[in-house]
């Protein structure tokens, strides 16, 4: 079975940016959908999808999320998928949350295989919440490809204070933006800001970081 996807963005972009969604969330969430608009109107073609026990939840199979590293096979068959359509020219992979974890398991085996350039995260999730001790960040000390993680500094899956002792590789840069919580959803009278402001910092950020990498 092929993977299914929704397109954002001009099929003529130089750069593809693949999504996968959080654990909880489908890739049509409102959350979602705004990161692919804010990334489409950025420049990038956004191709998002969905892991097996998500799609399962659209004919009524109520499935609890699997443990993150059993679904890699879909991302790198989600690659795959993505690129026997036709799809050309740099590609970024990334995802939110879960979504972003599993693509950073599967992120060096595609990146030496010259399938990725890059791979971007949004809202990390380097320990579950109130469980600072149960870290997800081993494969990250280590990690080889360019990344971009994306943060809220009220995200109760890692806090700048935390995630700041975690010795994570060289070549990831964690961005932090303002009074965001898991979602990256500032609170504006505290913060002044939008959620749609951290959105259009994020795509412009990586459109900056795509042309370097």
């Amino acid at each position: 079975m092929s993977t299914s996807f929704l397109f954002d963005g001009h099929d003529t972009a130089p750069t593809t940016i693949l999504l996968a969604h959080g654990a909880g969330a489908s890739m049509d969430s409102p959350s979602m959908t705004a990161t692919a608009r804010a990334l489409a109107e950025a420049g990038f073609q956004v191709a998002r999808f969905e892991f097996h026990y998500m799609a399962a939840r659209r004919y009524g199979q109520r499935k609890p999320p699997p443990r993150a590293e059993t679904v890699n096979p879909e991302y790198v068959k989600a690659i795959a998928d993505l690129r026997a359509r036709g799809v050309t020219g740099k590609l970024v992979i990334g995802g939110k949350s879960m979504g972003g974890r599993v693509a950073s398991m599967v992120a060096d085996e595609m990146l030496a295989k010259g399938e990725i350039a890059g791979l971007v995260c949004l809202g990390y999730p380097f320990h579950p919440p109130g469980k600072p001790e149960q870290l997800r960040t081993k494969h990250l000390a280590g990690l080889k490809t360019p990344t971009l993680i994306f943060q809220g500094t009220r995200d109760e899956f890692g806090t700048p204070d935390e995630v700041a002792g975690y010795g994570l590789s060289d070549a990831i840069e964690v961005i932090w933006l303002e009074d965001g919580d898991h979602d990256l959803k500032p609170r504006k009278s505290v913060s002044g800001f939008s959620t749609a402001d951290h959105l259009k910092t994020m795509a412009e950020t990586v459109k900056g970081w795509v042309e370097r990498i």
